[in-house]
């Protein structure tokens, strides 16, 4: 099923909404043995199907991408079993530009980037490994 979001339903209007606005996700992929490896993770939705986000380099999450580039994006629910946003799609390094180069990336994390004691060229310096997940599929409720 290809990935397209529905927003003629409650679920469709709230999962675009939340997609936009969402500032921490958790990003799944799996180990070696078969383990997920959920971490939390900033992101950007920037294309129709397509969703970026950076990483430190040398890290247990870019080896498992590498190896097994099916992912998760899960969005926390409300606290009581709802508004679940779950993306599912492939993961791969990327050649786009750094954080500090991307408005959009800047804007929505501004606040987050500023209470660690970054600016944003320090952030891309540390975060300096782009990845994209191509959003296969939306589920959730």
């Amino acid at each position: 099923m290809p990935f397209e979001i529905d927003t003629g339903t409650p679920f469709g209007r709230r999962a675009q909404q939340r997609l936009r606005e969402t500032k921490l996700a958790w990003l799944v992929t799996t180990g070696e043995d078969g383990t997920p490896q959920p971490v939390p993770v900033w992101f950007l939705w920037d294309r129709d199907a397509s969703f970026l986000l950076y990483s430190r380099p040398a890290t247990a999450k870019l080896r498992n991408i590498e190896a097994r580039p099916r992912v998760a994006l899960h969005l926390d629910g409300n606290g009581e079993g709802g508004d679940i946003v779950v993306v599912l799609g492939d993961a791969s390094v990327t050649d786009d530009p750094p954080a500090s180069d991307v408005p959009a990336y800047v804007q929505k994390y501004a606040a987050f980037i500023a209470r660690n004691s970054w600016t944003p060229e320090s952030f891309a310096a540390d975060y300096c490994v782009p990845l994209r997940i191509e959003a296969t599929r939306l589920r959730g409720f």
